[in-house]
């Protein structure tokens, strides 16, 4: 499968909010296929659609040698938090603590249109609502304390790959 080229902050596919799949079919399989092999030859722990330039409501991901994916997730977030490092393809060499819930149950389904459910809780949590922002049109960096989101913000802009297609 076709390793996909990573859109980079200031696409604005990233800040667009992306439509349901409504159709599960050949289409939708070598989607799922091309955001994986595209995450793990990154190598990232997550990917969405949006990503790769593909307005939709998919992720894949890669936890703990687990790899899966979520179609038109829906997230119950637990009210206890977490801190910890989060970075994203989208946004190269960037990193910050960023505040998340502990744990997540998302349901959605597979690529085939079955329910599917992932319960999880640190990095998957973090992974698991990570890529689900991404389909919101928000990026990690929206999740920040206003300093830190200002430092992120003078970080892309000296970053080598801002400002390319």
């Amino acid at each position: 499968m076709p390793v996909h080229t990573i859109r980079l902050f200031g696409d604005p596919v990233l800040r667009t909010p992306a439509a349901p799949v409504e159709t599960f079919d050949k289409e939708l399989r070598k989607l799922v296929a091309d955001l994986t092999d595209t995450m793990m030859g990154a190598p990232g722990v997550g990917l969405a659609a949006p990503q790769i330039g593909v307005s939709l409501r998919v992720f894949t991901y890669w936890v703990d040698d687990v790899v899966g994916h979520l179609i038109n997730p829906s997230l119950d977030l637990s009210e206890d938090l977490q801190d910890g490092e989060e970075g994203c393809l989208s946004l190269p060499g960037l990193s910050y603590d960023t505040r998340r819930a502990q744990r997540v149950v998302a349901t959605g389904m597979n690529m085939h249109g079955e329910p599917v459910v992932i319960e999880g809780s640190d990095l998957l949590a973090r992974c698991v609502q990570h890529e689900t922002d991404h389909l919101d049109g928000v990026l990690f960096i929206d999740r920040l304390d206003p300093v830190a989101c200002k430092a992120a913000m003078r970080e892309i802009r000296e970053a080598e790959w801002f400002g390319q297609p």
